[in-house]
């Protein structure tokens, strides 16, 4: 099963996050199978690769509550509605 999760990059006191496409059985900073976004809590920014994430969600992924916060307040679902 593919999971939609935060992987943790940065220094001390100044993480940033990716959002990657990630076995369920993978470790946090694991092997991914595809970067799709990141998330910077600090300045409060984000990315997303809107293709790539709606292509995981079609194929069955499920994001993380947390990952599913993100994209509800970046309005990512929004989008999906509309098309």
């Amino acid at each position: 099963m593919v999971k939609l999760r935060l992987k943790r990059c940065g220094r001390k006191q100044r993480a940033i996050y990716r959002i990657v496409a990630i076995d369920v059985r993978s470790r946090r900073e694991g092997r991914d199978l595809r970067k799709v976004g990141f998330y910077d809590p600090i300045n409060n920014q984000t990315y997303s690769n809107v293709p790539a994430i709606l292509y995981f969600l079609e194929k069955g992924a499920r994001p993380t509550r947390t990952v599913s916060d993100i994209f509800r307040k970046a309005d990512l679902f929004k989008e999906k509605i509309s098309s």
